[in-house]
């Protein structure tokens, strides 16, 4: 299989030394234009048809990532931070074992073709400060991009957040996305993505997205709310089950009193206690359909 880096570092300098009114176009054509078919899936273009509308550069400042027009001299120090060959190396590494992983467990992948990259998040953009210094987004197979606020931790913990995201890379090639997704689909996806990062990395490694829940909270708010809604295929009511009430208020949806990321955690717990009912491995379960797996942990909800 082939695992292409774009080097966001080096587009970044690029960037820094440009005038002001080139930026925009370095980030969208040359960082951003090797994943557009990944915005494509998503419904969001290159560039917008007319100045200001909602396009690659809108979508990912959204998310968290610097605004193009954001990325001056005052940034080198964050983008020396990225800058290291080993840092990279690392999250190479841990996308292509990830990949090897599957293959050698017998899993043959119809993609072969992967390209990553890095955004820097703005530390003052609130859905950064709410995915905490790393993160990722790998939904679409092919695709993965981390996202990082760089310190000492995030670093280094960049790459586990990438093997999460190589096994949603992974499962979404054998389950078929579409407009009826349930919150039963993302949970599932979340807790077998979060319990492969753990497989590789170590339990010690799981992101705030499911340490932030203590086990009280879990069992008596979010588990019976996830259960109530666990069919909802309404994509934007379920997300508030997904990423809780803080996240999404950011997009102006309605509270359902779900605490942080209580999907996400729901979802690690889910998967936890199927791979030890059922003996079944980690590579065994990300591609088992989600009914499947949901029949066998009936009791999970008791």
């Amino acid at each position: 299989m082939n695992i292409k880096a774009i080097r966001s570092d080096e587009i970044y300098r690029k960037i820094i030394l440009a005038k002001p009114c080139e930026r925009e176009d370095i980030y969208r054509y040359e960082l951003m234009k090797p994943f557009e078919f990944k915005y494509s899936c998503i419904g969001v273009p290159i560039k917008a048809e007319k100045p200001g509308g909602y396009d690659v550069v809108m979508a990912t400042t959204m998310a968290g990532a610097f605004a193009p027009n954001n990325i001056g001299s005052e940034r080198i120090s964050d983008v020396e931070k990225i800058s290291d060959e080993g840092f990279w190396k690392a999250c190479e590494e841990s996308i292509r074992k990830t990949f090897e992983g599957f293959e050698a467990s017998g899993v043959s992948l119809p993609v072969k073709d992967y390209i990553f990259t890095v955004l820097l998040n703005d530390p003052e953009n609130p859905m950064a400060k709410m995915s905490g210094d790393y993160c990722g987004d790998g939904g679409i197979p092919g695709y993965i991009i981390g996202t990082i606020i760089p310190n000492e931790k995030s670093l280094k913990m960049l790459p586990v957040a990438l093997a999460h995201e190589a096994n949603h890379n992974v499962r979404w090639q054998f389950m078929k996305w579409s407009n009826k997704i349930t919150l039963g689909d993302m949970i599932v996806s979340e807790g077998l993505a979060e319990n492969f990062a753990a497989f590789m990395f170590g339990e010690d490694k799981i992101g705030v997205w499911v340490t932030s829940t203590t086990k009280e909270t879990l069992e008596n708010v979010i588990k019976p709310a996830i259960k109530e809604n666990i069919n909802c295929d309404d994509f934007n009511k379920l997300s508030v089950f997904l990423y809780g009430d803080e996240i999404m208020a950011l997009n102006g949806s309605v509270q359902v009193g779900m605490p942080y990321c209580g999907g996400y955690a729901c979802g690690y717990s889910l998967i936890k206690y199927y791979l030890k009912k059922t003996g079944k491995t980690i590579f065994e379960a990300t591609i088992t359909p989600t009914e499947d797996i949901l029949k066998e942990v009936q009791d999970f909800w008791n």
